[in-house]
């Protein structure tokens, strides 16, 4: 490979990642347009049944299907389970403040998966990330401002466990992932997404409008393909480096909420955000630098940071 060719590598994990969070901000805002005349569960089993379809038809043309039956249930089961209850709490929230709000409040999530690791998975966080980490719950709070006039309390809290769930179940991947496949990981999710959330929303279950088909159409096209793109990021790019990538959602559900909406974040939230979004950003840094100290031959000796 050419050193020309070889700096194209981390430019297409960028386009790819770019589009990835594009497609995803575009997913979200569809859940929100349904969750206005849909109850939460509802619109949970039809984004698992939109995408299921699609990522079948990606195992199988792929040649894995056989994969998909070499699998460890309890865990699968487990994820499935706290997966329908993050898309419960997104879609609930959604429902009840601006997209972009929402957002920032979920960032969080991967701030938790970091604390999660340490305490379950027994990974070392040193005390740079625990403050990243606390800092960045700080920043929930800012946006939530629960003894002030902030959002909603309960869809705040309803975002808060969403993301919360989101953790954990990235934990369950965490585990999942040196025993099983990933068509696996993805099929097995949406199956019980679909199926779950299905029997939990069947007593309220409203008529799906003809006019709402392309909005679901639409989640599963944006849902599935933002997964292969993320696929492809990642095989292309290291993590540390595109990761940050992910906070540019920001601005695309900024621009849904004030096309669609015509609403837009009060200064707290944006306040909020920044400290959340600078919270993980730091984190992530010291997880490359970290990454680089263990893979250093003098870094035996050096403290955890």
């Amino acid at each position: 490979m050419t050193a020309s060719a070889s700096s194209d590598v981390p430019r297409q994990a960028v386009l790819w990642m770019l589009l990835s969070v594009f497609l995803f901000a575009l997913m979200d805002g569809g859940l929100k347009w349904l969750a206005a005349d849909y109850p939460p569960f509802q619109v949970a089993a039809m984004r698992g049944a939109a995408a299921l379809p699609l990522v079948l038809a990606w195992t199988f043309l792929r040649g894995r299907g056989a994969t998909l039956l070499r699998v460890h249930w309890p865990l699968h089961l487990l994820r499935g389970a706290l997966g329908i209850a993050m898309m419960y709490g997104f879609v609930y929230g959604l429902a009840r403040m601006p997209i972009s709000t929402a957002y920032a409040i979920v960032f969080v999530a991967p701030l938790m998966v970091t604390a999660m690791a340490a305490l379950l998975l027994g990974e070392k966080v040193g005390p740079r990330r625990w403050a990243a980490i606390v800092v960045g719950l700080l920043g929930v709070l800012v946006v939530l401002r629960p003894t002030g006039e902030g959002v909603g309390a309960l869809a705040g809290l309803a975002l808060a466990l969403a993301a919360f769930g989101y953790a954990a179940a990235a934990i369950t991947v965490r585990v999942l992932a040196q025993r099983d496949s990933t068509e696996a990981l993805v099929v097995w999710f949406f199956v019980i997404l679909a199926l779950g959330a299905g029997a939990l929303a069947w007593p309220d279950w409203q008529p799906v409008r003809r006019e709402d088909l392309w909005v679901i159409g639409m989640i599963g096209v944006c849902g599935s393909l933002g997964q292969v793109f993320l696929t492809h990021a990642f095989r292309l790019g290291q993590a540390s480096q595109i990761a940050p990538l992910e906070y540019t959602g920001l601005i695309w559900v900024v621009l849904l909420d004030l096309v669609v909406w015509r609403v837009l974040p009060d200064a707290m939230t944006w306040l909020g955000a920044a400290i959340i979004v600078a919270s993980g950003l730091y984190l992530i840094r010291r997880q490359r630098i970290r990454s680089a100290e263990i893979t250093a031959p003098w870094s035996a000796d050096r403290p955890e940071t």
